[in-house]
């Protein structure tokens, strides 16, 4: 696309505006690093622009100092972009295995109902759903509810979502997908994640 422009224009009776402003939905999915990272730079912009944010993070253990969560509350408390609104429903884990118990499936399931009732609402311009693959993978929630909820959603409501092991009716459903593939990573050497680095 050379200069932003599109290779065919729909006969959709749409102008170039309106579909300027039609909702996004993004899927970072592979087994590459850069998944959340990407997301998280998407929601910098809608920060810039002054958009309502809302993070949910659905396997991440509310214990864990996360940098970016940091940057965004004080970004958040700026007064300059948008507002942020930051979740975490998991308990730690790993996308090697799958955190054992129900109580994280309860909570990626009320984590979910939460996103629903945020979209009902139209509250937030911008949702990443990080690491939201996973629970779908696990069969905690039902991907068909993910996709007719998101194909619904109203207003100008922007969702990106990661993970490993996307489904193929949300990547069917998705407007921008893209593929992050590791080619090497420290951790082929025996190295553990470092700060500054993986959080």
């Amino acid at each position: 696309m050379p200069q932003g422009k599109p290779p065919q224009v729909p006969d959709d009776g749409l102008t170039t505006r309106q579909r300027r402003r039609s909702n996004v939905l993004a899927v970072h999915t592979g087994t590459g690093k850069g998944k959340s990272t990407a997301a998280f730079g998407m929601a910098l912009r809608a920060w810039h622009v002054g958009w309502p944010i809302a993070v949910f993070q659905f396997v991440k253990s509310p214990k864990w100092r996360v940098g970016e969560e940091a940057a965004f509350q004080a970004l958040g408390c700026s007064g300059v972009g948008g507002s942020v609104t930051w979740h975490k429903m998991g308990e730690g884990w790993s996308w090697i295995k799958k955190p054992a118990g129900e109580d994280h499936a309860a909570n990626a399931a009320e984590g979910w109902a939460q996103v629903k009732r945020d979209l009902l609402a139209e509250r937030y311009a911008f949702y990443v759903l990080d690491e939201f693959t996973y629970p779908i993978h696990w069969g905690w929630i039902d991907v068909h509810d993910v996709v007719d909820t998101l194909k619904s959603r109203g207003g100008t409501q922007h969702v990106v979502i990661t993970g490993r092991y996307a489904a193929p009716e949300l990547i069917a459903a998705a407007d921008l997908v893209t593929e992050m593939g590791k080619v090497k990573h420290p951790m082929d050497e025996g190295r553990k994640g470092q700060a500054g680095i993986e959080w």
